[in-house]
């Protein structure tokens, strides 16, 4: 590491009690007035000016996401950085780690809590720490202590920066951050019991925003969650497994002659958006957006929402050949939609997205995107699942959420 430098010029500000004196008091902490005093000590600084043209060169390789607070590690590049205290006099500091060849001197947070990171990846062993390929998830109050400290700790070290770091903001409750004194604190037991494990989660990943600070109100996870489990995907996979328009219980034929030309062009981009969407989804989670991958799956769901209520298989008489065909193909093509969506759902909603699979069928083995093929019977392919027979009917996908009158939510 970058040889320490001795010096005697380290001014450190001190809050003591208020006391009657001319000198402005600090509001800031939170704990009432303070009387803010000077104070110099000799301590051991890290060179971390000298590290500014490496940590430039990293910061060209894109490690930081989302990129607002790329461009804010940027900006703190653009100046010269400021040598960093990293010790303290043991006389005023006792429980620090001692510095290595002068104990009078104890180490200083952040250089030990962030070299605790190697320590806990098993360093020296490379067998445990492989360091070069590890992302780092850290919230936006630390990324100063993240994207400038450590990765010039590291290199100084003679060892690679993390290759990625992802930096998340906070959740407010009601529009104000969350305190104990103002009692606005959201207890996620009691999420859990009212929107279930996975509803909860859902939420947070759907409506939460890495690069933003986003609400949390019990209203608002009323309205998504019903309007996007209970309705958009638990409503139409309750629609196309009804045994009133399924009687069968099955996953039908499709039947290319069966399509009315007027639906032509509706079916093509309807299927040109859903062979895609496994793609698309997978790049908003390669960016560490998954607000947008659910964002995009959502969007789909009610796409096939559309076209099921457009082409009304229920009205579709069984009679007519023609007719009856055009029927089985709209509920073969909406159950390979639900089969998609369940499928790329499964991290986010593990059980609700099992029990959708389960009713349609899906064996364990085909519940993965790889070497999985979706609408090969639009295509003239061999599909599997014409003629499955459905699993249990465990009922509603999501009971829909219901506001009590004094603004809670019951299930």
């Amino acid at each position: 590491m970058s040889t320490p430098l001795r010096t005697s010029d380290m001014s450190i500000p001190l809050c003591r009690p208020m006391c009657s004196t001319d000198i402005p008091p600090c509001v800031g902490s939170g704990a009432g007035s303070v009387q803010v005093h000077w104070v110099s000590e000799e301590n051991y600084m890290f060179r971390l000016s000298s590290l500014r043209p490496d940590l430039l060169q990293w910061l060209q390789t894109d490690p930081i996401h989302p990129s607002v607070f790329h461009r804010v590690v940027s900006h703190w590049l653009e100046e010269e950085l400021p040598d960093l205290s990293v010790s303290r006099q043991r006389s005023c500091l006792t429980w620090g780690i001692p510095v290595p060849s002068d104990s009078s001197h104890v180490i200083y947070v952040w250089l030990d809590a962030l070299v605790n990171y190697l320590t806990a990846a098993g360093y020296p062993d490379p067998n445990l720490a492989p360091w070069g390929p590890a992302t780092h998830l850290l919230g936006k109050d630390i990324l100063r202590f993240h994207a400038i400290y450590w990765p010039a700790f590291l290199i100084a070290a003679g060892l690679p920066p993390p290759q990625k770091l992802l930096v998340h903001s906070h959740w407010t409750c009601g529009g104000t951050k969350m305190s104990k004194s103002l009692k606005n604190v959201v207890d996620p037991a009691e999420c859990i019991r009212r929107y279930t494990k996975d509803g909860l989660r859902y939420f947070l990943l759907r409506h939460g925003a890495a690069e933003r600070d986003c609400d949390f109100t019990h209203n608002t996870v009323c309205t998504l969650l019903n309007s996007e489990l209970a309705d958009a995907l638990g409503g139409l996979l309750n629609r196309c497994t009804a045994s009133n328009i399924n009687p069968m219980q099955h996953f039908p034929h499709y039947h290319h002659e069966s399509v009315p030309t007027t639906t032509h062009d509706q079916l093509h981009s309807l299927l040109k958006n859903l062979q895609k969407l496994p793609a698309e989804v997978d790049h908003w989670i390669r960016k560490f957006q998954v607000n947008k991958a659910l964002e995009s799956i959502d969007a789909n769901i009610r796409r096939s929402n559309s076209f099921f209520q457009s082409q009304a298989p229920w009205k579709l008489q069984k009679g007519v050949e023609k007719e009856a065909c055009w029927k089985d193909s709209v509920l073969y093509l909406t159950l390979e939609s639900l089969r998609l969506y369940a499928t790329l759902l499964l991290p986010a909603v593990p059980e609700l997205a099992t029990v959708a699979l389960d009713r349609l069928g899906v064996p364990p083995n085909k519940r993965t995107l790889k070497g999985n093929s979706f609408f090969a019977a639009t295509r003239g392919e061999s599909c599997s699942f014409q003629g499955q027979i459905f699993g249990p009917d465990r009922g509603l996908l999501f009971p829909r959420l219901e506001r009590s009158k004094k603004n809670t939510v019951r299930i």
